[in-house]
C-alpha cells in the first residue's frame, strides 16, 4: 500500500488537535511571560531564534515521534536562551558586540557606497527597490539608505 496523500488515520487527526492545542496554548504562555521582546525583529539574531521556535511548534505537532512535553521544553529552551542572551547583551557591551551587528551606511547624500555595498552583498538593484517602495525614485534626494540589523533597508530622504 503507498502512502497515503490526503488522509492517514483519524488517530492522527486527533493527535494534532490535542497536542496542537495544548502546545500552542503553553507557546503562548512562555512567550507571555519572556515579554514582547523574545519575538522582536532587531537583528538577524532574534530572527534565528523566532524560525527556530516555528519550526520547533511544527515538529511537535507533525511529528510522532516527539511527545508533547519534550516538545515544550524545546519550547522553553528556545525562550530561555533567548532571555538569557538578551539579558547579558542588556549588561554587557563586549557581549552586544560578539552577537549584533551593526547598521551598515550603503548610500550617502545620493552617492552608492560601493565598498560596504560589496561587503553587505547588496546589490544597486535591491537599494533601487527599497527607495520605490519608499516612494522615491531619485537616489540624488535621498540623504541615506541604511542596511537595518534584521536586514531590512531603511531610506531617509
Amino acid at each position: 500500500m503507498s502512502d497515503p496523500i490526503f488522509f492517514d488515520s483519524w488517530s492522527g487527526l486527533w493527535r494534532v488537535l490535542i497536542v496542537g492545542s495544548f502546545a500552542y496554548v503553553g507557546l503562548v504562555v512562555m512567550l507571555r511571560l519572556s515579554g514582547k521582546r523574545t519575538l522582536s525583529k532587531m537583528n538577524a539574531f532574534d530572527l534565528v531564534v523566532t524560525v527556530a521556535l516555528g519550526s520547533t511548534l511544527a515538529t511537535v505537532l507533525l511529528s510522532d515521534s516527539v511527545p508533547l512535553a519534550e516538545g515544550m521544553v524545546a519550547l522553553a529552551l528556545l525562550i530561555c536562551m533567548q532571555y538569557l542572551i538578551t539579558v547579558v547583551s542588556v549588561r554587557s557591551q563586549r557581549f552586544r558586540d560578539l552577537i549584533k551587528s551593526e547598521p551598515s551606511l550603503l548610500v550617502h547624500r545620493g552617492t552608492y557606497l560601493e565598498a560596504t555595498m560589496r561587503r553587505q552583498r547588496i546589490s544597486p538593484e535591491e537599494i533601487r527597490s527599497a527607495l520605490r517602495q519608499a516612494g522615491h525614485d531619485d537616489e540624488a534626494w535621498v540623504q541615506a539608505v541604511v542596511l537595518e540589523t534584521d536586514g531590512s533597508l531603511s531610506v531617509v530622504a
